[in-house]
């Protein structure tokens, strides 16, 4: 991937994790009684268009859509079924989805921090806006820890 387009690629595959996280987050919570569902569904919505967005802006510029690796993905979704055994609790799922999607907002503060006098305006508007969607659902989620 050229670095030029380093924050698409970000928030791609960024996305792409989170997408696939909710979703196997959302089946392994079918049959409990959560009241955190609704926002995780809202969420895994959000996610699927900024995952879309970047892809159309990889692909418009002829670059590889690299998918994060399926090693990385067996891991998250055994830790979340871990998570879902032992402590399926509102506040504990949100305790989850802070630390994940604040871990993607480190990374991605980072990079824009190294990137952005290279890359041009598009790209740092759409890492900034999806580091605001990321700060609301972390808001959002705090009420439920």
């Amino acid at each position: 991937m050229k670095e030029k387009y380093e924050l698409y690629e970000h928030v791609y595959q960024d996305s792409e994790m989170a997408c696939y996280t909710l979703e196997e987050l959302i089946k392994d919570l079918k049959n409990k009684d959560n009241k955190i569902k609704t926002i995780l569904e809202d969420t895994l919505k959000e996610y699927t268009k900024y995952k879309e967005k970047a892809k159309k802006k990889l692909e418009k510029n002829d670059q590889e859509i690299k998918e994060k690796g399926m090693m990385s993905k067996m891991m998250a979704g055994m830790g979340i079924k871990k998570e879902v055994i032992n402590d399926n609790s509102d506040s504990s799922m949100a305790d989850l989805l802070i630390k994940g999607i604040s871990m993607g907002s480190i990374h991605a503060e980072k990079l824009l921090k190294e990137y952005e006098k290279e890359v041009d305006k598009d790209q740092i508007k759409l890492l900034k806006d999806y580091l605001n969607f990321q700060e609301k659902t972390i808001e959002e989620l705090k009420k439920y820890l």
